[in-house]
Order: structure tokens, then C-alpha cells, then sequence
């Protein structure tokens, strides 16, 4: 069993992608290909609510990108959308952002609630600003609030002091 270390969530081992949270579980170096027998996949699914109890598990292999958390070194994928609003979640806030980064100290580093947005146009990957009281940075460079800018692949983005790298799947 493998267990997530992002959201603690315990993965069958040979599983790419947390079934929970959609984290990155290993490297693409050390992906190793298993058979699963049917006592492995029903023990790990004992407690678990039938699928039509609850939403469906994202796995993530349909990613088009992914935000590397450069401090935690967390992976979270950028699937099934286009856009993703980006923030922390806040007590009686009514709106929530799409990725919340609550969980990696988001307060502390100074991401407002709802920070900004990331969308996918084509083969372009576009990041805009929403007024965030403490700025975004693309590799040092501080943006414009709600003016997009383009994104490359290995660009450094941080919502305030968070700092994360942009990893865009080849299409």
C-alpha cells in the first residue's frame, strides 16, 4: 500500500495518482507496473462508501499540467478543466476557489482567498491575478493584477511567498 502524503489516503500499490486527493504518489523514474488481485482491491476498499455514495475518484492521467509545491514538494494535477480559480478556503467565505492551498500554509504565505486563475487556451497555459492583496510573481517578475500572462513550462509562480513551479504536459 502506498499512503498519500499529501492527504494521508492509503493507494494500492502501483497506483500513479492519490484516488483522494489526485496528488502525484511517485515518479515517473520509479513506476513499476503490478498485477492487483481482487483480495488486494476489496481489503483496501472495506471501508470505503460505494461509488454511488460519493464522487468520482480523480486519478490525474489526464492531467495537461501540474503544480509543483516547491516547499512541501506536492504535485497537484490539473485535469478534467480548463480554468482553476486558486486561493484558501476561509471560514463563512461563500466563494471557494477550485484548488485550495489551505493545506500547505496558505495563510502564512500570504495567498488571499481567492488569488487567482489558471485556464488552459489551446496549447496555452494563462495565469491572471485577481487583485490579491500580496501580488503574484512569474519567475521574480511581479503581475499586473487582472491582466493574463502566459505561462511556460519550469515557470516559478508565487502566490505571495508560495512558491510553485508550472509543469505542462506536452500535447
Amino acid at each position: 500500500m502506498i499512503v498519500c502524503s499529501n492527504c494521508k489516503h492509503t493507494n494500492l500499490d502501483g497506483a500513479m495518482f492519490c484516488a483522494e486527493c489526485g496528488a502525484q504518489l511517485v515518479g515517473r523514474e520509479n513506476l513499476i507496473t503490478q498485477n492487483i488481485t481482487t483480495q488486494q482491491f476489496e481489503e483496501s476498499n472495506k471501508d470505503r462508501p460505494a461509488a454511488s455514495d460519493m464522487y468520482q475518484p480523480f486519478d490525474g492521467s489526464d492531467a495537461w499540467g501540474s503544480l509543483h509545491l516547491l516547499d512541501t514538494g506536492q504535485v497537484l494535477p490539473l485535469s478534467v478543466r480548463n480554468e482553476f480559480t486558486m486561493g484558501r478556503i476561509s471560514e463563512g467565505q461563500p466563494i471557494m476557489p477550485d484548488i485550495d492551498l489551505s493545506p500547505y500554509q496558505a495563510y502564512a504565505a500570504g495567498v488571499s482567498r481567492l488569488h487567482g486563475v489558471i485556464k488552459r487556451d489551446g496549447n496555452r497555459v494563462i495565469f491572471m491575478d485577481l487583485g490579491s492583496a500580496n501580488g503574484t510573481y512569474i519567475n521574480g517578475k511581479r503581475l499586473t493584477p487582472n491582466v493574463e500572462q502566459v505561462l511556460n513550462h519550469g515557470d516559478i509562480v508565487a502566490l505571495g511567498k508560495l512558491k510553485m513551479q508550472i509543469l505542462v504536459r506536452n500535447s
